[in-house]
């Protein structure tokens, strides 16, 4: 499905990214493998994850190369962009899915945690693509054919929110905007963008969510493999997903759920202002009528 295309994977050295990376090179894809090797709280690791998925990718009769770089950056980020250009020759998809947790309750987040997470995931996701969209608006203004595609991780905390994860919730959150951004900014030159909201066994949820996360006995289909979220991305990553842009898709196990999103629902207007009073009791009639909204996760 994937064959000759150029794929960067970001944060791909374990989790998700491991999986899709693997995936796309399963399919035919050539492969850039990023990842800085931290830990869930963002610092440096011993060892170097992105260089052993090359080495299993290679080991299956697959191209991959390992790029270090910190995406989060600018530099960093058009290196991304130079690494696949360079080792391949063109970059067709960009598979955003870098980013650690700094879990905290509002009260006790601090303002560097807070930063720290906006920028992994947020930044992480902006940096990429703005410089593979510059590059793929080159390649369009230059009259070659350009069928890119970008694939953004969101979350359920982004799509509800989750208790103790302000910063990721609303860097989740941010990353849906982004997305519904792109997808009409660059839609003329050839590049749809779409989201995922994975649940899968990951560094970051197999501790945060211990029960739902824990792996079935021996025999039984592993709901919460990474795995599983893969198909879903390679799809979307590919030419088959032609004129899908601009869409948010939940992935968990073997179920995959097109999001709505935010739709308008009971509505009341008015030809003049108005009061508090009125404004209240028509915003009270409203609700009355409303669908119940989704359950925050980890409420009580």
């Amino acid at each position: 499905m994937a064959q000759g295309r150029v794929v960067v994977v970001t944060g791909a050295g374990r989790g998700l990214g491991r999986a899709h990376a693997l995936a796309f090179a399963a399919e035919g894809a050539k492969v850039v493998v990023n990842d800085l090797g931290v830990g869930l709280d963002g610092l440096p690791g011993p060892d170097g994850p992105a260089a052993q998925v090359v080495a299993e990718i290679r080991a299956r009769g697959g191209e991959a190369v390992a790029h270090g770089g910190d995406i989060a950056t600018a530099q960093g980020a058009a290196s991304l962009v130079e690494c696949a250009l360079g080792a391949f020759g063109r970059l067709d998809t960009l598979v955003n899915n870098a980013g650690f947790l700094r879990d905290r309750m509002l009260v006790n987040l601090t303002e560097a945690d807070w930063d720290a997470v906006l920028r992994v995931h947020l930044k992480g996701h902006f940096l990429p693509l703005k410089h593979a969209a510059a590059h793929w608006r080159a390649e369009a203004k230059a009259g070659r054919p350009v069928a890119a595609r970008v694939v953004n991780t969101s979350s359920g905390a982004g799509l509800a929110g989750s208790v103790g994860q302000g910063s990721y919730s609303a860097a989740k959150a941010g990353i849906l905007g982004l997305t519904l951004v792109a997808a009409a900014e660059l839609g003329r030159y050839g590049v749809q963008v779409n989201a995922i909201a994975p649940a899968a066994r990951t560094r970051m949820t197999e501790e945060v969510f211990a029960q739902t996360m824990a792996a079935p006995g021996e025999g039984q289909f592993d709901a919460m493999a990474p795995e599983n979220v893969s198909p879903l991305v390679v799809w979307l990553g590919s030419g088959a997903s032609a004129g899908v842009t601009g869409r948010v898709f939940e992935a968990e196990g073997g179920r995959i759920t097109v999001m709505e999103g935010w739709q308008r629902g009971p509505t009341a207007e008015r030809g003049a202002r108005w009061s508090p009073a009125e404004a209240g009791e028509a915003a009270a009639k409203l609700l009355a009528a409303a669908r119940a909204p989704h359950p925050v996760y980890g409420a009580s």
